[in-house]
């Protein structure tokens, strides 16, 4: 927009935002609640022209879809914030020093706003990305900037829109431009700085903020497996896989990238997958319901991977009608289902984040868990299954940003849990008290009591020897 900030004016906004938090001194419940609610409002006033901006953004993403995933989605968050931000901001005592408790002294951790963070969102979910964070964010007491994703402006110069109609500059603005702003906004000063987006651009975020020793929480996606366990419904499982794939086309960083089956279920699975799937999908290309491929440049990543996986000679099976497979003019795409291509392929190397699927077949399902610990730690991992023991034995042995079982996509929902990554899918989390606690300094505190008993009891030079020999005997086990 062409309001928005130059490179100095970054940096202007900034300081404006650090000196009005210095000012405001210790926010109180109320305000913080006042500034929740007044992104809920804006939310409800500007849903509709958000949701358009969305759905021209990707040429065609369903209302439904973005009221669904972006606006209720961060409506639930703020709304959780604001509910619960009271139970959270208590100190908590601690115990204190001994034996100085015996003389009044205690101990308590207050938690403290760290000031103002930067938000750098991106285009799957161009308000989900932002307006969730900024919950926690808000609810610990922070002022914050946002940066959506330049690939999708229109979301972005709506929202700049609605924030300034609701908030001062001081306490939340938005910024939008390209790449180059996208750089110099990691190299500010931030009190934190919140990133989503892909790994290899989140290494590049980390790096610039540690010239200033920002704290950073990263979101980053990965390739999330599904693994079903023999003990599996196989139907259920393919319904569910099927679902949570077709939500905005694989386009969001917890969709489901590869499939492990037990090659005794393999062919029941891929005719369940193909089933559900295309009764979801019956065709694409004349599709309203089929969020479109977000651009031609991803249009083109994703064709190239399947057609790298099928030159290698992996079979591919397609789910939903095929006519429109090669149709840039619609960019909305039939599932691919790529079954057991080679590991150096492109679509077992990177994430897909798009309407493509990895099937594979095992026969032992720790020789799943060993492939899997030997990649990168995803966001997310789902297992089907009924087999007590056999999940107990995936969860303790595996590791990820979150999971949902008999399911996907649906941790992420958990608004009283944390949301975030770990390794290469990210650092730190949002939601619930853990986001609070995020976005908070834990401030240790000490407070002496009325009399100090340690010259009397000879723990102040010069030290005789009682004391010496006192201090040897504590060392023990």
């Amino acid at each position: 927009m062409s309001d928005s900030p130059t490179l100095p004016g970054l940096a202007a906004l900034l300081q404006t935002q650090q000196k009005a938090f210095r000012a405001e001194g210790p926010v109180s419940a109320a305000t913080r609640k006042e500034r929740l609610q007044s992104v809920i409002d804006m939310l409800v006033k500007h849903n509709e022209a958000l949701c358009k901006a969305m759905g021209e953004d990707f040429g065609g993403r369903p209302v439904v879809f973005s009221m669904m995933n972006d606006v209720l989605g961060s409506l639930a968050s703020l709304k959780y914030a604001r509910d619960n931000l009271e139970n959270w901001l208590a100190d908590s005592p601690r115990p204190s020093v001994a034996p100085f408790d015996n003389f009044g002294a205690t101990a308590w951790v207050k938690y403290q706003p760290k000031g103002v963070v930067g938000i750098i969102g991106t285009w799957n979910a161009p308000l989900f990305t932002l307006l969730s964070p900024l919950s926690s964010v808000f609810a610990a007491g922070n002022r914050a900037v946002l940066k959506p994703s330049e690939i999708a402006p229109r979301t972005a110069a709506a929202l700049a829109q609605a924030v300034a109609e609701f908030f001062s500059a001081d306490v939340l603005a938005v910024v939008n431009g390209g790449a180059e702003l996208g750089a110099e906004f990691a190299r500010q000063p931030w009190n934190h700085l919140v990133f989503t987006g892909s790994t290899q651009i989140g290494k590049l975020i980390m790096k610039a903020a540690a010239e200033n020793l920002t704290p950073v929480t990263l979101e980053l996606g990965g390739k999330s497996p599904v693994i079903v366990g023999q003990s599996a419904d196989i139907r259920n499982a393919a319904e569910r896989i099927a679902v949570g794939k077709a939500g905005n086309s694989g386009q969001l960083c917890v969709s489901p990238d590869e499939v492990w089956v037990h090659t005794s279920q393999s062919a029941a699975l891929l005719a369940g997958l193909q089933e559900f799937y295309s009764g979801l999908y019956p065709d694409t290309g004349a599709n309203a319901d089929v969020t479109p491929v977000v651009n031609a440049v991803h249009f083109a990543r994703i064709e190239s991977y399947v057609a790298d996986a099928k030159s290698r000679g992996a079979q591919v099976v397609t789910a939903g009608s095929a006519a429109d497979t090669g149709a840039h003019s619609s960019r909305r795409m039939p599932l691919r289902i790529v079954i057991d291509p080679p590991a150096d392929s492109a679509i077992s190397q990177h994430e897909i984040f798009g309407p493509a699927l990895v099937l594979r077949s095992y026969t032992d399902i720790g020789e799943v868990i060993d492939q899997l610990n030997q990649g990168p730690r995803p966001l997310a991992l789902y297992y089907f299954g009924a087999n007590a023991q056999e999940q107990a034995r995936v969860l303790d042995h595996t590791l990820s940003g979150g999971v949902s079982l008999n399911d996907v996509t649906m941790h992420p929902a958990l608004h009283d849990a944390p949301f975030g990554g770990v390794g290469d899918s990210g650092m730190g989390h949002y939601h619930g008290r853990e986001g609070f606690l995020e976005f908070s300094h834990a401030r240790s505190i000490y407070s002496a009591g009325g009399h100090d008993p340690r010259r009397e009891w000879g723990m102040l030079p010069p030290y005789n020897d009682g004391f010496v020999q006192m201090i040897k005997g504590a060392v023990a086990p």
